[in-house]
């Protein structure tokens, strides 16, 4: 990724959690808003960093920006793995949220506290471009979640979902086909 495509996918992320510009303000903010936009900011860095050739004077700044990313991990609840997430990541608010290392998420992806995306023994997820995970929803196992899909609070996600559909439910199901949901304001 070069230094123009960091960039692109700060903005993109920066963008997706409502901010226009990205003033000192919002950089030292403690709102929780500017504390997860930090928080993803960071986390693009490090994947960016990671995918540079190692020096000595990298691996002390990589060393620092890993410990610094997984206190801020903890302290808001993430355990979100590099290389997951598309750009335009959107993190609602504070809270647990788990996504597993092998766990694929496209671009545009909102995704509420209670979330996990997990294993199974025989796989994990792919969740495709502008998707809403609502809170406390489990998406777990070898699984397709279409483009444009909605994921219902608490839903329990085990079985492929298609692209514009709503889906809830303990087990998950379908809700409503065809919908046209924008998360972005």
């Amino acid at each position: 990724m070069k230094d123009s495509a960091l960039a692109s996918a700060i903005r993109e992320d920066l963008s997706a959690m409502g901010f226009e510009s990205w003033t000192w303000r919002e950089q030292v903010s403690a709102t929780s808003r500017a504390r997860i936009s930090r928080f993803i900011i960071r986390m693009r860095v490090l994947e960016h960093e990671n995918r540079q050739p190692r020096t000595p004077v990298r691996r002390v700044a990589m060393a620092l920006r890993w410990r610094r990313h997984a206190r801020d991990a903890a302290v808001l609840g993430f355990t979100i793995p590099l290389n997951t997430f598309g750009q335009g990541l959107a993190i609602a608010h504070i809270g647990t949220i788990v996504v597993n290392e092998n766990a694929r998420i496209g671009r545009g992806c909102r995704i509420h506290p209670g979330v996990t995306i997990g294993t199974t023994k025989h796989g994990v997820p792919t969740i495709g471009d502008n998707v809403y995970i609502g809170a406390g929803a489990k998406i777990t196992g070898p699984i397709s979640v279409g483009d444009n899909a909605v994921i219902a609070p608490n839903a329990a996600v085990t079985k492929d979902v298609p692209a514009n559909a709503l889906v809830g439910g303990v087990p998950a199901s379908v809700i409503q086909s065809d919908v046209e949901y924008e998360w972005r304001a």
